[in-house]
């Protein structure tokens, strides 16, 4: 199997394209900093991670820019914190602010060369659109979980995915799905047979940040340590076929 084998890569964005992680850290400190004990960095994104699941999956269809202040008010409940509903309210806007990888930008460009690149993600249009700003790319498609009423790990996010991507042209043996999150992504592209591409963002650090262990481990076709990574290994591919 070889990258230059697909027509498109459906790309997983917080975490993956964005770092979200850093993001999330900066955006909780008025939290972390007033809490009764010092937290790691780890155990700030882990308890973020429990809360967030949690409540995407009772509300399903909140926006995610709405969702946040409920996790960012369950965490001060659990860190013995008292926080107003307007600093609640700012972590949800807070994700226009999270910076992308120094990388990303650089390698979307250049894969837009070669695929065509489409977004599947738990996020809001809105803040979406502030991230796109900073990847500098026009995705071919943008399918978010405002669109589809659900957040991923649900099958209902793939599904649609599959749907719409058949209306430009991408059928599913096509797709290689790209993304970080093995507890949001990999596990749903198995059971989808998508084939799919790991960017280990979190290869130098210890356990799942802010997503979810997955329990078991899922399968990847590829894996890098990062998306310049990912563009050698394409770049290479097509120097080795004199294409």
């Amino acid at each position: 199997m070889k990258l230059t084998e697909f027509k498109a890569l459906t790309f997983d964005c917080y975490g993956t394209l964005i770092d979200w992680e850093s993001g999330m850290i900066a955006g909780l400190k008025p939290l972390t900093e007033r809490a009764a004990r010092s937290l790691s960095r780890n155990e700030i994104l882990e308890a973020h991670a429990r809360h967030e699941s949690s409540q995407q999956k009772w509300t399903p269809g909140k926006r995610y820019r709405d969702l946040l202040p409920i996790v960012y008010k369950r965490l001060a409940e659990e860190w013995g914190v008292v926080a107003t509903r307007e600093e609640c309210v700012a972590y949800g806007e807070s994700v226009r602010d999270w910076p992308a990888f120094a990388d990303s930008a650089e390698a979307l460009q250049y894969l837009k060369k070669h695929y065509k690149l489409i977004i599947l993600s738990n996020v809001d249009n809105e803040s979406f659109s502030f991230s796109n700003k900073k990847l500098g790319v026009d995705f071919d498609a943008i399918y978010t979980a405002e669109d589809i009423g659900s957040y991923k790990p649900s099958d209902r996010h793939f599904d649609y995915m599959l749907e719409k991507l058949g209306t430009i042209g991408v059928e599913k043996r096509e797709v290689l799905h790209t993304a970080e999150s093995m507890f949001h992504d990999h596990a749903p592209a198995n059971r989808f047979s998508l084939t799919s591409c790991w960017i280990y963002r979190r290869h130098a650090d210890q356990g799942f940040g802010a997503t979810m262990n997955p329990g078991d481990a899922p399968t990847v076709d590829f894996r890098f340590d990062s998306m310049a990574d990912l563009v050698k290994a394409h770049a290479e591919e097509i120097r080795g076929a004199g294409l």
